[in-house]
């Protein structure tokens, strides 16, 4: 089995959403190795003096055990246009290290910057994000991700974004797209025009 990670936002020496990614930490560990025993990422985590100011990944990588935790500077990249792809046998219910699904999924993304994916007829996630929609008057979530996220599941929790199943028939209904995942939330998220998703 591959080695799982949990990406965590640092910022200025401060780390983002911790219950959130705690809580996942926790139910992939009971998943997949059965174990019970809760081990604390906010009491194992330490931020190095270098990566006290400006904005880090902090890579928590594991499977039975912490295998190890790096901190690697962040910066955000342009996204102005999707492209749907299609892949109705992808799985990643679990984060895992390896992205190879994932990966060769992006490479069909011609010109555009990213890509959505469609799976079973339902829109999914992006290459390395949850994808919200808004409407002209609410966000919205697809209720058919491949891994929930953790900011995702904050905004839902926050009653800031709202869940529901979305097919590629659906975008006309939606004024643009943004790409939320544990490094950007709603404010620093990319926004796409839903003129700029290309469809199959």
């Amino acid at each position: 089995m591959y080695p799982l990670v949990e990406t965590i936002k640092c910022k200025d020496g401060e780390l983002f959403n911790l219950p959130y990614h705690q809580a996942r930490f926790n139910r992939t560990r009971q998943a997949l190795f059965r174990f019970e025993e809760v081990i604390s990422l906010e009491k194992t985590i330490e931020i190095p003096e270098e990566c006290r100011s400006e904005l880090f990944r902090c890579r928590v990588v594991y499977g039975e055990r912490i295998e190890k935790i790096e901190f690697l500077h962040h910066q955000y990249r342009s996204v102005e246009s999707l492209k749907l792809v299609e892949d109705n046998n992808i799985n990643y219910r679990y984060k895992f290290t390896n992205r190879e699904s994932l990966n060769f999924l992006f490479e069909q993304r011609e010109n555009c910057d990213d890509i959505l994916i469609v799976r079973n007829g339902f829109i999914t996630d992006s290459f390395i994000a949850n994808v919200v929609f808004f409407d002209g008057r609410k966000w919205w979530t697809p209720d058919t991700p491949l891994l929930p996220g953790t900011q995702r599941a904050r905004l839902i929790h926050e009653k800031k974004i709202s869940v529901c199943p979305l097919t590629p028939a659906d975008l006309p209904k939606y004024e643009k797209a943004g790409l939320i995942n544990a490094m950007q939330d709603m404010e620093e998220m990319p926004e796409i025009s839903i003129t700029n998703i290309v469809t199959f």
